[in-house]
């Protein structure tokens, strides 16, 4: 890869990838009529530097920016309704999302909520909601600054209630983004923890795309290619934080959340409910039960994990290593492999495996699970 060079790309969305392709951003609003947009994005990124500088060159060019960023960390309809409220009242005529999951999932669901004034979870596509979305979509813009979720490049927005905390998938494929503009040089500072728990929220999209039911070659190609790009990235991306290190891992996002359009699995499944219940980090969430979940799969599926195991770089015949592979790499990255560390306690694992088995991830698993197996391997990884 010639980290000097801005790449092209137009699967599913038109994609400006490589160094500097941020400063693009004002031309490029300019060159579409866009001069109002609102910029979503969390408390925390808001006062860096860099999100500092992108307001600053939007407004050298005349752009009229207003900054939204009053959301949690695992978003829930409040935060939303408010970015709705904030999109209207300030006539906006353009959405930037600037972030990780939570800011770009926020951002989404703001364009949703923009001309679409039915309840919010009366979107929600567990049942069937995406019927409802009819109306006009600002002009959605996405700006990662994390290698993890690809929520950049999707299709839907997960948005919890207030109350239960129960997540809602928000979906349309109205939904995704004008373009996405990916530049590596604003993941170059992420802390080494932020670095490695959303590596392996990568890393296990495409893993579970990989295995997902159904039959879709070219998501089966792509999670592979994924899965190799985190392998030679991730602990140098982590440690050392270089350009190319860094720019795979921005890839390998993008290309898990595309290739889980096939769909996800029994890992997300465990993870959700430890975020809805214990407000735990999405990537560490994944992280802990990856190999756990992979466990669970391996039997019967053992031809994919042999072309995991020459993706991960293990060797050929060695899809049985998959699942200690996943241990040693957890530990090399200094993140948890017991439910235990991270405040999880004995008494959350009834409610935690009730939450996983009504989660929307584990239907596209390819083996079945119930409540009774949730629970088995949360007692496994506890």
């Amino acid at each position: 890869m010639d980290t000097d060079k801005i790449y092209g790309f137009n699967f599913p969305t038109p994609i400006r990838f490589g160094a500097g392709a941020i400063n693009e951003l004002p031309d490029y609003l300019l060159r579409n009529g866009l001069n109002r947009p609102l910029l979503v994005t969390d408390p925390t990124i808001a006062e860096l530097p860099f999100f500092k500088e992108i307001q600053r060159k939007l407004t050298g060019r005349g752009i009229d920016v207003i900054v939204f960023h009053d959301l949690h960390k695992n978003p829930v309809k409040s935060d939303v309704l408010q970015g709705g409220d904030v999109y209207r009242g300030n006539n906006r005529d353009s959405i930037i999302g600037v972030g990780g999951g939570a800011a770009l999932d926020v951002a989404r669901a703001i364009a949703l909520r923009s001309h679409h004034h039915r309840d919010l979870f009366d979107y929600d596509d567990l049942i069937g909601g995406d019927i409802y979305v009819t109306n006009e979509i600002p002009h959605l813009i996405t700006v990662p600054t994390t290698a993890g979720t690809g929520s950049e490049v999707g299709r839907s927005a997960i948005i919890s209630e207030d109350e239960t905390k129960k997540k809602r998938i928000l979906f349309s494929p109205r939904l995704m983004a004008k373009i996405v503009f990916a530049d590596p040089l604003l993941t170059m500072d992420l802390p080494a923890f932020v670095t490695a728990a959303t590596g392996i929220d990568a890393l296990t999209h495409n893993m579970e795309a990989y295995l997902a039911k159904g039959y879709h070659p070219m998501c089966d190609g792509i999670a592979l290619e994924g899965m190799a790009m985190v392998a030679t990235a991730i602990e140098k991306a982590t440690k050392e934080s270089d350009l190319q290190s860094r720019s795979k891992m921005l890839l390998a996002s993008l290309m898990g959340a595309v290739a889980f359009q096939k769909g996800l699995g029994i890992v997300h499944s465990l993870a959700h409910p430890l975020s809805s219940l214990l407000d735990t980090h999405h990537g560490l969430a994944n992280a802990i039960n990856l190999p756990y979940g992979m466990q669970f799969n391996y039997a019967g599926f053992e031809d994919r994990f042999d072309k995991m195991a020459v993706a991960l770089g293990i060797g050929n015949n060695a899809g049985d290593k998959v699942v200690d592979y996943l241990f040693e790499l957890n530990t090399r990255l200094d993140l948890p492999t017991h439910l235990s560390s991270i405040g999880v306690q004995k008494q959350h694992l009834a409610p935690l495996s009730e939450l996983a088995y009504a989660d929307f991830c584990h239907p596209s698993n390819p083996k079945p699970v119930t409540t009774e197996d949730f629970l088995a391997i949360y007692e496994t990884a506890f």
